[in-house]
């Protein structure tokens, strides 16, 4: 397995996958994932001639699971060790949901030709914490809740969630896939639960507004309007009014786990915005 050893001795596991002189495309996960969860898109892309490249987030997948350091500065700064050891230049990010916020807080601060596009997908910027500057969001008691049950029974949680809001399985008519939902749990079990216990609140209330009006390379919004985790209009819509060159493409009835439920939708979207 291939690791990046980062400043404060934590392990970043990652995937590198196809030719080292193709176009890369780096993948963020979302919470409390790991890698494995870009099988679709990094297979797709794969095919059509990519390099292909995603890493466990620390705490997560078998990266190392680290007590401190699990917030969105120092995951940005694991991917800039990524991106440093594998020198990547001109490379497409694309993140979905905590793992949007992780590309909007790294590509903002990325050195120069590190970035050529990036993409969010579902994912939690501007911020989601309601607050007085941001009235819309969803109050504390949310996130409050998200840590009991977390902590009353990581196991059963991994499985509710999956099992419900995150991919429309609670939708009349849905059409429920036991290993999606088998295939989340594991990979929320592989990781730490004091990681993703923390991880909690680098997604809910780190507040991206001033990295969404830094990023100055394409970047393209993709969120589904039924996302019951993260609001569409809380998040897309105004993440795109923030973005210097944002474009927004929204996907009615879909839910917050599109890339998994209608990959062959979101990876010819993708394609289309990497080859643009």
């Amino acid at each position: 397995m291939s690791f990046v050893e980062t400043r404060d001795g934590t392990r970043i596991f990652y995937k590198d996958w196809g030719p080292r002189d193709a176009q890369a495309i780096v993948f963020h996960h979302g919470w409390p994932l790991s890698a494995d969860d870009w099988d679709a898109q990094m297979l797709f892309f794969l095919a059509k001639g990519y390099r292909v490249i995603a890493h466990d987030r620390r705490g997560h997948g078998r990266s190392s699971q680290t007590s401190n350091g699990n917030d969105m500065d120092t995951y940005a700064a694991d991917v800039a060790a990524l991106a440093e050891a594998l020198d990547l230049r001109g490379a497409v990010h694309v993140g979905h949901s905590t793992g949007g916020g992780e590309v909007a807080h790294y590509v903002a601060r990325a050195k120069p030709g590190r970035v050529s596009k990036a993409v969010l997908i579902g994912a939690v910027p501007p911020i989601m914490l309601k607050t007085p500057a941001n009235p819309g969001g969803l109050p504390i008691e949310v996130f409050d809740g998200f840590r009991a049950a977390f902590v009353a029974n990581r196991a059963q949680f991994f499985l509710d969630i999956p099992s419900g809001p995150f991919y429309g399985y609670n939708r009349p008519g849905a059409e429920v896939s036991q290993g999606v939902i088998q295939n989340w749990w594991r990979q929320g079990m592989m990781g730490g639960a004091k990681p993703q216990y923390d991880c909690i609140k680098a997604f809910s209330e780190t507040d991206f507004t001033e990295d969404l009006k830094t990023i100055a390379v394409p970047t393209l919004v993709m969120h589904g309007d039924d996302d019951q985790l993260v609001p569409y209009a809380q998040s897309a819509v105004r993440s795109v009014d923030l973005l210097k060159t944002g474009s927004l493409q929204t996907y009615a009835g879909l839910s917050h786990g599109l890339c998994t439920t209608h990959p062959d939708l979101v990876n010819a979207d993708l394609l289309a915005f990497i080859q643009g």
